[in-house]
This record gives C-alpha cells, structure tokens and sequence, in this order.
C-alpha cells in the first residue's frame, strides 16, 4: 500500500499499539485526544514525524482509527460531525458491560451499526482489530506467524485499503463478511474474555485461524 496519514483517535493502548506499527511501517501518524497532553505524549513516544491534531477538528487522514471505549465512542463521532464525512472510519471497539455479562447496544443492534448511525451517511465503516489484546498486537508476529485481523465491512473498496493497511503492519487480514458480521467479531471478543476468565488466566494470546495444508 502507498503510505498515507492515518489519524487515530484516542491515546490509549490501542491508540498506541497501531499508531507503533504504523510508525514503523513508514506511515504518517497523527494522533488526536480529548487530553491533548496525552495525545501529544503519544506522538512524541511514537516519532516518525508523528503528528497531534486538534479534538473534534477534521482528521488529516483519510483512514481514521476510532481507538476510544465504546462508551465513548458514539459521542466522540458526534462531535467531529462532518469532519469525518467522506472519512474511512476503523471500529476497532467492543460494546462491552465492564463486568462483562452483555453488551452496551440495543438487542436489534451492534457497536460497528450504532457508529454508522452516528456518523455521516458518506464514511464507510469498517470493523477491525477488535479481537486482538493492545500488548499483543503491539509485539506482531509470533514465530514468525502474522496475528490475523478479522475484518468487516459493506464497502469493498473500503476493505481493500483496510486490508492493505493491516498488511503492510505486518499483519494477516481475514475478511468475514458485509457490516453485520461486526456483531459476530463483537461476539468473538467476549468470547476471548470467556477463555481469560475460565481457561486461559492471562492476555498472552489471539485468536488466529491456522489453514489445514
């Protein structure tokens, strides 16, 4: 893929952890936060002429990253309004209870829809990386197998240059399907919760797919 500015909002681990990747693979980061101090800790511990911008201010990339919890999120797309028009938005988040016994969005509903409706009917959205630990990702590929990152979306424009981006960290996309199976990689987030909580006991892990020869 052709480097390009990625904007990501947020300045968490998430934030981190791609903006890291995308750092080193030779992309222009810009980093915006409602924390502006935060946001420009980030750009600073990230280098690579990585950039701040202003919260709520039009991203300068045209792949923006939506690194914010859930809880968040929604308000977070209202505020930049039209500045996201046109916008290629990455839903890496999980609508998730913090005590993790269901989700925050409507029955009839999905995180990666409730952003959709919040965000200008021009942006096309794209779910990915929400089923990847920040730590994990943040460390790539294990013995030399890419982490895979399962991707979904309407567009497939859209999907190809998410898919190009995720390659070019290093990464493996794995395309599931349309907008609506964004419920189903919210659903495989908490079942890598299940895994923490009953079986695997720590955060040192992914899930992959592994294809039979």
């Amino acid at each position: 893929m052709r480097m390009s500015t990625i904007s990501i909002i947020g300045s968490g681990g998430m934030a981190a952890a791609i903006g890291g990747l995308a750092a080193k693979a030779g992309h222009t980061v810009e980093v915006m936060g409602r924390d502006a101090a935060k946001a420009r800790a980030l750009a600073e511990q990230l280098g690579a002429g990585a950039t701040t911008g202003t919260f709520g201010a039009a991203p300068a990339g045209d792949i923006v990253i939506l690194a914010v919890p859930y809880p968040a999120v929604l308000d977070v797309v209202k505020r930049y309004g039209e500045g996201l028009a046109g916008k290629l938005l990455v839903d890496i988040t999980n609508p998730i209870k913090s005590d993790f016994t269901g989700f925050l969005t409507p029955e009839d509903s999905f995180g990666a829809q409730e952003i959709a409706k919040a965000a200008p009917a021009n942006a096309d959205i794209v779910k990915a990386f929400n089923t990847l630990f920040p730590h994990v990702l943040a460390a790539g590929p294990v013995e030399g197998r890419p982490l895979d990152v399962f991707i979904a979306g309407d567009d497939a424009r859209a999907k190809a240059r998410v898919s190009a981006f995720i390659e070019s960290l290093g990464l493996r996309p794995m395309d599931v399907g349309e907008l609506p199976m964004a419920r189903t990689l919210e659903h495989a987030c908490m079942l890598m919760l299940g895994l923490l909580t009953h079986s695997v006991k720590h955060t040192n892990f992914s899930l992959g797919v592994r294809l039979l020869g």
